[in-house]
């Protein structure tokens, strides 16, 4: 089982940038589908992007057009690049496997309108 350790967070305005990075440890890195999670405070967590072994990437429509999954295999590393960002995309940001298994500590972004 691997484990995630998410950095990238912070306060940021509305319609600024962020990117976030997750280094996933664990065998098998480069076989495995990736997503980035986010949980809002009083709503479920739900994934908002995710990315396959072979690069496809797909997003929820809250998101689309505005985030970007990407990885580095090497680093075992995968990234989520947030532009234009919003009130409502504020929430604990995680990644994870595709199912997820086990979470990390996540990284807390805050959007101020």
């Amino acid at each position: 089982q691997g484990q995630f350790v998410e950095s990238g967070g912070g306060l940021v305005q509305s319609g600024e940038s962020l990117r976030l990075s997750c280094l996933a440890s664990g065998s098998a890195f480069s076989s495995l589908s990736m997503g980035w999670y986010r949980q809002a405070p009083g709503k479920p967590r739900e994934r908002v992007a995710g990315i396959t072994f072979t690069d496809i990437t797909n997003y929820a429509d809250s998101v689309k057009g505005r985030f970007t999954i990407s990885r580095d295999n090497a680093k075992e590393t995968i990234y989520l690049q947030m532009n234009n960002l919003r009130f409502e995309d504020t929430a604990v940001y995680y990644c994870n496997t595709v199912p997820p298994h086990g979470w990390g500590q996540g990284t807390q972004v805050t959007v101020s309108s």
